[in-house]
């Protein structure tokens, strides 16, 4: 009995010790092995590994690729016009014993600060290096690029690895949100008075094209009709030569007859004239007259 309570208290001991002794990588992560905060061994392939118990110590660090999100932070382009740019990066330890000394037991809280003061500043001198509309363009992502590069150089000091830098989203400042609002719309407004000031414009080009083509319609149309009116009263002038050549006492009895027509309207039935007057000598005699009526005996109107 003496004897299993010595062996048992060992056995417990040296499975405990055997156990403190083994550790397990997986594909997901890397390990340091430790011993007083001294590095002894890199553990970067998956598998079954062994260790002093108690006096050495693992560390276990992410082998994937992590994520940080950039904060905010307002830069100032070339043109000087103020922008908010929103950011995020991918990185992955590459080399574990560099990063255990660059930011020692504080591990990944510490690297990610340093990289995001990498990351902002190398995005200020970057995009404050160019306009504010090669950022706001497609070309942007050159411009991704070159912080990722600038920004790499200086991480590898760290033991890690800048795999992509990536701009979010990029906006005007809040206070100048007004300024650029009342800019836009007053470039709008000037582009709307040039469209209407080039609509006027054409709009008087047509009218005057239409007045002017009115005013060649209408003098052609007189210039035809008085054509035609000429050609009318030779007409009829030559009808009433031709009448008065074959019986002037008829044609002159005619031109009576439209003379009292012409006089004798109704509501027109006073008139103060001579008796003996030639106006009256068809309607005094039966026989022919001698000469046309005076006054008002004209050719009557077709």
């Amino acid at each position: 009995m003496n004897r299993t309570a010595l062996i048992l208290p060992v056995l417990v001991i040296a499975i405990a010790a055997a156990r403190s002794s083994v550790f397990i990588v997986d594909e997901r992560e890397k390990a340091l092995v430790l011993q007083f905060g001294q590095i002894k061994a890199v553990r970067e392939e998956p598998g079954l590994y062994f260790k002093l118990p108690l006096i050495q110590e693992v560390v276990r660090y992410d082998d994937r690729i992590l994520g940080l999100d950039v904060e905010p932070l307002e830069i100032t382009p070339l043109d000087d016009r103020r922008l908010v740019v929103d950011a995020f990066a991918r990185y992955r330890i590459i080399d574990l014993s560099r990063f255990r000394q660059a930011v020692g037991a504080s591990g990944v809280t510490l690297a990610e600060q340093r990289i995001d003061t990498i990351l902002r500043a190398q995005t200020r001198e970057v995009l404050g290096s160019v306009t504010s509309s090669e950022i706001l363009s497609a070309g942007r992502a050159t411009l991704a690029g070159r912080i990722r590069d600038a920004s790499r150089n200086e991480a590898n000091s760290l033991g890690v690895e800048i795999i992509d830098v990536r701009l979010k989203r990029t906006d005007l400042p809040e206070q100048n949100l007004d300024a650029t609002f009342a800019r836009m719309r007053a470039e709008r407004e000037r582009e709307a008075a040039d469209e209407i000031a080039r609509g006027n414009e054409a709009a008087q080009r047509v009218r005057a094209q239409a007045d002017r083509t009115k005013v060649e319609l209408v003098s052609d149309s007189q210039r035809q009709a008085d054509i035609i009116r000429g050609e009318a009263d030779a007409k009829r002038n030559a009808v009433f030569a031709e009448a008065y050549g074959a019986d002037p006492e008829f044609f002159d009895f005619y031109r009576s007859l439209a003379a009292y027509r012409a006089s004798l309207k109704a509501g027109n039935s006073t008139m103060v004239i001579a008796p003996d007057s030639e106006f009256f000598d068809y309607l005094k005699s039966t026989e022919p007259a001698s000469a046309a009526p005076a006054g008002p005996a004209q050719p009557a109107q077709p």
